[in-house]
């Protein structure tokens, strides 16, 4: 590895005589398209140099100190369409106005995880995108449960405070959580092992549904779901919010608080939070035993920006408490309350991360690296021998270096290469449900993006990976050393038959090595006695994409369908096998697989103060032989109806929306599941921005499940155990922000 992470810099180090000191200069008008009045106060930001400005009270700006080559600009104003350009500021000042539309439906924002910075409509990848204070207003005590208001997007969960996404039907290994673009690794081989991350300080949330591994390495078979972060101040101010949730069905209090402030070249930010929820009550007014969960975060980000290159170094640090509702548990809360005593996931995570960008003429090169450190400790009972049962210390190194050539008038191109290494290592807890395990990565890659026409935009890519794993024999473990290389591609296209509607197709074949636990595990896990499998393969996917876009001034829709051949497909059920006191054996082993389906959202606003929205999920899957995957959800339908008014007396940005989710009933389960009932949930919300002092303090409320429904989601892990879903809960979530300067 460190031959490979050498030749590298050796390259890298060897362009650095080529970077270009320019000095140079954007700078223009903001105005409105239609009467040509000036719009003060416009966002106007350089997604690449992640630095940003306002427009004046003449709805002027200027940028200086900018790199040659091409840059991206985007201009956003409340109640008007989202602008972006692309420009080459070249050696001396550029002068570009702006008419900006006034917005109907929403509009397009640049996204990042599809490698380039574009809108969402150029890629040939379909990327959806949900904005922070989306998240907030849809009222769920976790993040996750609020991205599976997406279409195709689903979470497996135990009660309300452990949660893993489920893309498309594929979840734990098969799908990736980036944090700012650095891949997590938090055990995330189990559904009872969340990732740790929160909603706290970030901009928006980019899901990719579908094979994402051609920058993002094996494990991105089933899709990735990346966090942006904030984007810093603009220059000159130094601005802060503090944000406050309660809950009340878990009589739930989440708040956080940060401050951020940028000059011409440096700019940095602060944000702290915490998280307090105690077992939530089901439809009955029961409450479900020991689902209560804490959290504490800290976040913390420095960077200097300059003409020759952008360089960032961000610390995150979050540490939940996370109780258990397994049986063993039960009969030991005997009330209702909010402090983790027993039976509980103690859980650290620090991430140190720096990223940077450096413009060399028309080269540009992101050299990124990061470490984690996650502890995870299952705490049981004080009577037991041992109350501290796993005590697992996962440390990951990881590194990037991007290339992105010179960009032609209709290509561009990224070649890179990646890396990581993994260790494993068990404390004195006596559990090990990993053994002791090494992991190396290392991949290269190649994208390349082509506009052959206006209307056509192609994408095509192929990568290289290569892991080894070597574990430690112990105690019913067997030391495995082992290693796997694969080769992956994609071809993908965007067609714009008209300004109006879009046409996107992608082909891709990836692959995901099994993990240590798939190939190593030998015991009790949680409630069950898990076996793993060193003869298991890698695991092939071959997917096929389609989906049409279709936008006019009043109505938008998205309709996709997805076919998904796997190959070796890895999977846990229970075998006819037992242990000692007669409990079932649950072996990892593979199949050859079949997921397919379709995507339905349909955006309305027939008038400006009235919009209507609705989408449907389908998805089977199957194994070879006939049977059901497990983990597969319920068909769901949800809408939605809003009444909104920019202004209304002095109140801005008011709303009131109700809504609903309707899950058809699951009676495809696998072999060790049951079908599930369908269920329908009634939702509703109000919210304003009302002026205090001079500042829009932003206040709402949410009421979910409003009706108070008794039901059990298809995908919820205590369905063995009889215990439902939340039942009413009415949110209250209050912003408030500050200007220091």
């Amino acid at each position: 590895m460190k031959i490979r992470i050498s030749l590298v810099f050796i390259v890298l180090f060897a362009m650095i005589n080529q970077i270009g000191f320019a000095q140079n200069i954007i700078k223009g008008r903001v105005t409105d398209e239609t009467t040509n009045t000036v719009l003060p106060f416009t966002n106007v930001y350089l997604p690449e140099q992640n630095k940003g400005t306002l427009t004046d009270k003449n709805g002027e700006y200027i940028l200086t100190n900018l790199p040659s080559g091409e840059i991206k600009i985007q201009f956003s104003y409340v109640g008007y369409k989202t602008v972006i350009k692309t420009i080459f500021p070249g050696d001396s000042g550029k002068i570009l106005n702006i008419k900006m539309e006034p917005a109907v439906l929403q509009a397009e924002g640049v996204v990042v995880s599809g490698g380039m910075y574009s809108t969402q409509h150029e890629n040939a990848i379909k990327i959806d995108l949900i904005k922070s204070k989306d998240i907030a207003s849809i009222g769920t005590p976790t993040f996750i449960e609020a991205l599976s208001s997406l279409p195709g997007v689903d979470m497996i969960a135990k009660g309300t405070g452990v949660a893993k996404p489920v893309i498309r039907g594929l979840s734990m290994t098969n799908i990736l959580m980036l944090n700012n673009g650095v891949k997590m690794e938090n055990f995330q081989f189990s559904e009872n092992h969340p990732f740790i991350i929160d909603e706290f300080g970030i901009d928006h949330i980019e899901i990719i549904k579908g094979p994402a591994f051609l920058l993002y390495g094996s494990d991105a078979v089933g899709g990735i779901i990346n966090v942006i972060k904030e984007k810093p101040a603009p220059i000159g101010k130094i601005l802060g919010d503090y944000n406050i949730q309660y809950y009340s069905n878990t009589q739930g209090v989440v708040s956080n608080i940060g401050i951020k402030g940028s000059s011409e070249n440096i700019f940095w930010g602060l944000r702290g939070g915490i998280k307090s929820h105690t077992d939530y009550r089901d439809g009955n007014g029961d409450y479900v035993p020991n689902t209560r969960f804490n959290e504490n975060s800290f976040k913390a980000n420095f960077g200097i920006n300059k003409s020759f290159g952008l360089f960032q170094l961000y610390y995150d640090y979050n540490q939940p408490k996370l109780g258990m509702c397994v049986g063993d548990a039960v009969p030991l809360t005997t009330e209702n309350g909010r402090e983790n005593k027993l039976w509980y996931q103690d859980l650290t995570n620090h991430i140190i991360s720096t990223r940077n960008t450096l413009f060399l003429r028309n080269y540009k090169i992101d050299l990124n690296a990061a470490y984690q450190m996650n502890n995870r400790r299952l705490l049981t009972d004080e009577n037991k021998p041992f109350f501290e049962m796993v005590d697992m210390d996962l440390n990951t190194f990881s590194y990037e270096v991007k290339t992105y050539l010179p960009p032609t008038a209709n290509s561009e191109y990224i070649v890179g290469v990646q890396g990581a290494n993994k260790t494993n290592r068990n404390n004195e807890a006596p559990n090990h449900v990993l053994p002791d395990a090494d992991v190396n990565d290392f991949s290269v890659f190649g994208l390349a993006q082509h506009t052959f026409f206006e209307k056509l935009k192609a994408q095509a890519g192929i990568r290289y990976d290569f892991r080894t794993i070597s574990t430690k024999t112990e105690t019913n473990k067997e030391a495995v050393n082992t290693d796997f290389g694969n080769v992956s591609a994609s071809l993908g296209a965007t067609y714009e038959i008209n300004k109006n509607i879009l046409l996107r197709t992608n082909i891709a074949s990836a692959y995901r090595t099994p993990n240590i636990a798939e190939l190593t595990e030998n015991g009790m896990h949680g409630v069950r006695y898990e076996q793993g499998n060193p003869e298991l393969k890698s695991q092939r996917s071959y997917e096929a994409d389609l989906s049409a876009h279709f936008h006019s001034k009043f109505v938008m829709v998205d309709v996709s369908g997805f076919y998904n051949s796997i190959n070796d497909y890895i999977f846990i059920a229970p075998t006819d096998d037992t242990i000692a006191n007669g409990d079932k054996i649950y072996r990892y082993s593979q199949t050859n697989a079949e997921i397919y389906g379709s995507e339905l959202a349909i955006d309305v606003l027939p008038v400006d103060w009235l919009n209507f929205k609705t989408s449907y999920a389908y998805l089977i899957g199957k194994q070879d032989d006939g049977s059901n995957l497990p983990f597969i959800p319920q068909n769901k339908m949800r809408f939605e109806l809003k009444f909104q008014k920019q202004k209304l007396a002095f109140l801005k940005n008011t709303f009131f929306k109700v809504g609903g989710l309707f899950a058809a009933k699951q009676n495809n389960p696998a072999m060790f599941e049951t079908e599930t009932n369908s269920y329908f949930l009634l939702n509703a919300g109000i919210g304003t921005d009302i002026k205090w002092v001079n500042q829009m303090v932003s206040l709402s409320v949410q009421a979910n499940n409003l009706l108070n429904e008794t039901y059990i989601d298809h995908l919820s892990t205590l369905k063995g155990t009889g215990y439902y879903n939340i039942g009413r809960n009415i949110s209250v979530n209050l912003k408030i922000p500050f200007g220091i300067k």
